[in-house]
């Protein structure tokens, strides 16, 4: 669970440092006072996007910690996978600390357990310990895919879900080679025979990789031979050979500034300067002559050269592309002519079809069969909900709708059908539910699909909008029973859910030194009884309204 969080120069919060407890949190505070700020930072350290506006004014960069202590159920499973990231274990291999950093240049960094980490490393890790429900959970509920991928949750079956995908993708695409090779016909035999002539003949060829490069550079020095040779004994001569060469002119030099050099210590530099050249000029002359003793005209090799040079490029010339393009077109042609080869046994890629086929439907009827169970039990679940929230004798259905051949999501298509009272047909959720129907209906489904989660922490932002009365109270209770497994944090404007809290926290925000900067406070009992007056009443707090907090808080 979530143990402790400290924020550093984060938006409007200079450092807070906030420690949490097992069980059901409230968070509450004034419309404006930060409470979003917490979640914000929460989603920063566990793998979300970066901005340098997240920066407190005036600060360089912000830095958010959270540190989560490993439940029982999750030890042996997170050692396991912090092992295999390579990243050290902490607090007696049930601390997990995750930390981000953002600049003011917009760059963040990620650690895990004091260890550079990625951001996907970090969204792998958060994933599997918090489970954040937005404010506007219950629009998802209208996005294609969302009621399946619920249910899949609900009952554990994300897992088979993904090998259905896997094995309709690889199906598809055994499929798509046998189409393929059933619609080519003649046009492969005749492709294949090409293939087969222009490897042979690159085979023979053999071109390498680079050596048209290489073969360049030695056909420039043996076309050249001659005047290289030439050229480097004239460059020899002026060197050193030559009566008046530069080698015999600069020593003359040398010798007299040394002489200089020992009346007036000044012209040392420049004397050592004059040895140091005659030294190089002496060392580039010796390099001439030894690259001179090893040059050798060679009208045989330059005669293989050039014939190479002409088979490789016309070669080059005969296929269209560069030469040194032809080792990869070599690979190519081979590797093309192996795969129409295979694809040419079109028996064969049947059969592949036929028992892929049987793998998918034997994954997919299992899925079905198993979310067949799972649709009438979440049924009956939010159904027994929906009479607690309002919606008396309305029910839920979940609708598997088979679909012909099947897909990446397995054999059916899966449909919430609502009925919003008594008597009435139920009908899909986007067409009869209204706003307040459709946030209560999404909340039951939160809380329920979370009982059987094993993610230990569960974060609730505001999810409670557009109900109050009975209905608030009835939602406190389901956080609160909820809380008895899970830990709970529940940012609510809502003072009937938040009388329900096991600990309550409150945000506020103060002017200091003319900024603004946001605070979190644990509440006593008495200060509890403020906070949630103040929700009942607003900015007048009565005696009236505070024996009626009482009343909330002593209910619980």
């Amino acid at each position: 669970m979530l143990q402790t969080i400290v924020l550093r120069d984060f938006v409007i919060v200079n450092h807070l440092e906030l420690d949490f407890s097992s069980g059901f949190t409230v968070l509450t505070g004034e419309t404006g006072a930060g409470k979003s700020i917490l979640l914000d930072a929460l989603g920063l350290v566990l793998g979300e996007r970066a901005d340098s506006s997240q920066i407190r004014e005036g600060s360089d960069r912000a830095e958010i910690s959270a540190l989560f202590r490993i439940e029982a159920v999750l030890i042996k499973h997170f050692s396991k996978w912090l092992d295999e990231q390579g990243f050290p274990l902490e607090d007696g291999g049930q601390g997990l600390l995750l930390k981000r950093t953002v600049e003011s240049n917009g760059r963040s960094r990620a650690f895990i357990n004091g260890s550079t980490a990625t951001l996907a490393q970090l969204r792998e890790a958060g994933d599997q310990l918090v489970d954040i429900h937005g404010q506007h959970a219950h629009q998802l509920l209208l996005k294609g895919g969302a009621q399946r991928e619920l249910l899949d949750r609900h009952a554990n079956l994300i897992s088979l879900a993904s090998e259905v995908i896997q094995s309709f993708k690889t199906l598809n695409e055994s499929r798509r080679r046998l189409m393929q090779a059933e619609n080519a016909g003649q046009n492969i035999e005749r492709e294949r025979e090409h293939l087969e002539w222009q490897l042979e003949e690159l085979t023979e060829l053999s071109p390498q990789e680079g050596e048209w490069a290489t073969i360049q550079t030695e056909h420039a020095r043996l076309a050249n031979g001659a005047k290289i040779i030439t050229g480097c004994q004239e460059v020899i001569d002026v060197l050193s050979d030559a009566e008046n060469s530069v080698g015999s002119i600069l020593s003359k030099a040398t010798v007299a500034m040394g002489s200089l050099a020992e009346h007036d210590p000044a012209l040392a530099d420049i004397s050592q300067a004059l040895e140091s050249t005659q030294i190089q000029i002496d060392e580039a002359a010796h390099s001439l002559n030894r690259y001179l003793q090893k040059l050798e005209l060679d009208p045989e090799r330059l005669e293989q050269v050039e014939d190479r040079m002409q088979a490789l490029h016309g070669a080059a010339r005969k296929y269209r592309i560069e030469t040194d393009e032809l080792p990869a077109l070599l690979l190519e042609t081979s590797e093309r002519l192996d795969a129409l080869t295979a694809s040419k046994n079109i028996e064969a890629l049947r059969e592949k079809v036929g028992q892929e086929e049987l793998i998918y439907l034997k994954l997919a009827k299992k899925l079905s069969q198993k979310r067949s169970s799972a649709a009438i039990d979440l049924s009956q679940l939010v159904t027994d909900a929906m009479q607690d929230l309002s919606m008396s004798g309305g029910r839920l259905e979940i609708a598997l709708l088979p679909l012909t051949e099947g897909g990446a999501n397995g054999l059916e298509q899966v449909e919430f059908l609502v009925a919003g009272h008594a008597g009435s047909t139920p009908r899909p959720l986007a067409k009869v539910a209204s706003g307040g129907e459709l946030a209560r209906i999404s909340l039951a489904i939160s809380v329920i699909t979370s009982k059987a989660s094993f993610t230990p922490s569960l974060i609730f932002d505001e999810v409670d909008a557009g109900i109050g009365g009975a209905v608030a109270e009835t939602v406190g209770k389901l956080l609160r029973r909820l809380g008895e497994s899970h830990q709970i944090l529940c940012v609510t404007h809502l003072p009937q859910v938040a009388a329900q809290g096991n600990h309550h926290l409150k945000v506020s925000k103060s002017q200091v030194n003319d900024k603004t900067l946001s605070q979190v406070a644990s509440l006593a009992r008495s200060e509890r009884v403020e906070e949630i007056a103040r929700m009942l009443g607003g900015a007048t707090i009565t005696d009236t309204t505070r024996r009626h907090a009482r009343e909330l808080l002593e209910q619980n």
